[in-house]
């Protein structure tokens, strides 16, 4: 079964100075409960979280006590709060991890990378209408994104969920993947379901 792999937000600057409706100006987590937006350190955020990225990929404790700290000095530093998610859903904190992805969504709106995190939180969490329905808003933003199609098709098949861009999914997948890995997998998803219509008398050529 091919794993789904959550995707770090890596040299974007978030420069939006407010949250819509749901996230307000007081933060939920471990970082500064009363930061506000006439509060925020915007060069101490950055440099906090571009230190964070230099050790991201071999020291996880460290690199999450620098993004809280990131978020402490600039709690709308986007990138922060998704990579900050990534973390915590490695670590299986799936509330967590899905509130730093819906903060980072509100703050990077032309990034499809916080959705396509946020519906791995929801899929782990059972929410798979859900996980599938932030996936599609991460397409919204950028059509044709392969990660999120990758992302929808493995919550389909792994929920036995059938709609009808299933196939066009896995189509996309086989098309555009680079990776044979993929392609074997959603060929093999895509003849099963071939099958299935073949049995119920229609066919997905």
């Amino acid at each position: 079964m091919i794993p789904i792999r959550a995707f770090w937000c890596v040299g974007i600057i978030a420069v939006a100075v407010g949250l819509s409706t749901g996230c307000g100006s007081t933060a939920r987590g471990p970082y500064s409960p009363n930061a506000t937006a006439e509060q925020r350190n915007i060069p101490e955020g950055e440099r906090l979280f571009q230190k964070a990225m230099t050790i991201i990929e071999k020291d996880g404790v460290e690199t999450e006590k620098l993004l809280n700290e990131a978020l402490t000095a600039d709690l709308y530093h986007g990138p922060a709060h998704n990579n900050l998610g990534v973390l915590l859903l490695k670590k299986g904190k799936l509330y967590e991890a899905a509130n730093e992805f819906t903060w980072a969504g509100k703050l990077l709106s032309g990034h499809p990378d916080p959705r396509v995190n946020l519906a791995m939180a929801l899929e782990q969490g059972g929410k798979s209408q859900d996980a599938i329905a932030s996936c599609k808003t991460a397409l919204e933003i950028q059509p044709g994104y392969l990660p999120a199609i990758q992302t929808a098709a493995l919550i389909q098949a792994h929920n036995g969920i059938a709609s009808d861009d299933q196939v066009a999914n896995l189509s996309t997948i086989i098309e555009r993947s680079s990776d044979p890995i993929w392609r074997d997998w959603a060929m093999k998803q895509r003849l099963a379901i071939n099958m299935r219509e073949t049995d119920h008398g229609s066919f997905h050529p």
